[in-house]
């Protein structure tokens, strides 16, 4: 038997169609531990061969578990294993992926992508990064519902949108962590080479210069900042549409044409209508407050002319992509399961090449 075992493992054999094997279990009462030697031997993880368990985690990634195997792998493979064995494979896959990514080793892709290092046209950077954050369900102790977390994954992704990476973790400094790790991954060693773009989210900026670089160029998202511009022109222009579209307009043109330094000289020189509503006040002030502490990174002329991205799309996307896994209905999570399969469903969005790349450094190991 060993020799078969053998000769499977070096590929000699070739085996078609099902086979049905007898294996000793052992567990000792004492400490309360099971043992399968002949599991190890044959390299089966959790009961399950390389082969399959990449196929019950890929399920366990793309549907709800129960969905995963009942009817997933049950149609496709005849397979038959019950939610919590898919549960358990896709977890602690999920949990591998994210200690490799915490200690710098990326899983590679299974063929090279070139476009990392492509050469670039003039004032193109190598690739552009962002973060964001979305609120995940959350389960309490004993299975009672908790509060909702905000989960952050951080994408980089070329200027063509050929290649992108996705990491994900509760912790914002962590997440920042494995993105730089991933960014060392592809080729890309300078700051220079990248641009932030993010939107007005708090302490974004800061974690992406603090585990980059402190001259990270950054970029406020466009649509987040008009956003506020018509989030003002609602309060102060209520119902008055043609009021409210005309002041909206001239503010944007600023924006646009002059950045958010035209647009705040365009703010202090502007005078309140008379009859606004008394909380209009207010809001200019915050208005203002807003890109004041956001000049830095509004210079759209400047943008534009350099052909850079302006909308933190790519980033937004991220969040949809990757929370479609981990919102489902009634749907909670604990902290590890929704970290472990977010970064498993965060690898499987990055590409095919990825998701190959680090199931054949799963495989490697095992052997």
């Amino acid at each position: 038997m060993a020799k078969f075992v053998n000769y499977l493992k070096r590929g000699i054999v070739t085996v078609h169609g099902p086979i049905e094997v007898h294996r000793a279990y052992y567990y000792c009462p004492h400490c309360k531990q099971s043992s399968i030697p002949w599991d190890e031997e044959v390299g089966l993880d959790q009961g399950l061969s390389h082969g399959l368990r990449t196929l019950v985690c890929l399920a366990g990634t793309l549907a709800p578990f129960e969905d995963a195997a009942e009817d997933v792998l049950r149609r496709f493979t005849g397979v038959r294993l019950s939610a919590s064995t898919v549960l358990r494979a896709t977890e602690t896959a999920g949990q591998q992926l994210q200690e490799q990514l915490q200690s710098g080793d990326v899983p590679q892709p299974s063929q090279p992508e070139l476009d990392w290092r492509a050469k670039r046209e003039k004032n193109q950077p190598a690739a552009y990064v962002g973060v964001d954050a979305f609120s995940v369900p959350m389960q309490g102790p004993e299975g009672q519902e908790a509060d909702h977390r905000m989960l952050y994954a951080a994408v980089l992704y070329t200027p063509q949108k050929k290649h992108t990476r996705y990491v994900v973790d509760f912790d914002l400094d962590g997440v920042v962590a494995k993105l730089r790790h991933v960014t060392a991954s592809c080729g890309i060693g300078q700051v220079e080479e990248l641009i932030a773009i993010t939107d007005g989210g708090n302490g974004l900026e800061e974690a992406l210069k603090r585990g980059l670089a402190d001259n990270l160029p950054t970029i406020l998202d466009w649509y987040h900042a008009a956003q506020h511009v018509h989030a003002f022109a609602h309060v102060c222009f209520g119902d008055h549409s043609g009021l409210r579209h005309a002041w909206t307009g001239k503010a944007l043109d600023a924006l646009h044409e002059k950045g958010g330094t035209g647009l705040l000289t365009y703010l202090r020189r502007w005078k309140l209508p008379s009859n606004a509503p008394p909380e209009a006040a207010e809001e200019l002030r915050k208005l203002i407050g807003y890109f004041e502490n956001n000049e830095h990174r509004t210079n759209y002329p400047r943008y534009r002319a350099n052909g850079w991205d302006i909308g933190s799309g790519p980033t937004e996307a991220a969040c949809k992509i990757i929370g479609e896994r981990l919102k489902g209905s009634g749907m909670r999570w604990a902290e590890t399961g929704a970290t472990s399969v977010g970064a498993l469903r965060a690898l499987y969005v990055s590409g095919a090449k990825m998701w190959d790349g680090f199931w054949h450094s799963q495989q490697h190991k095992a052997a």
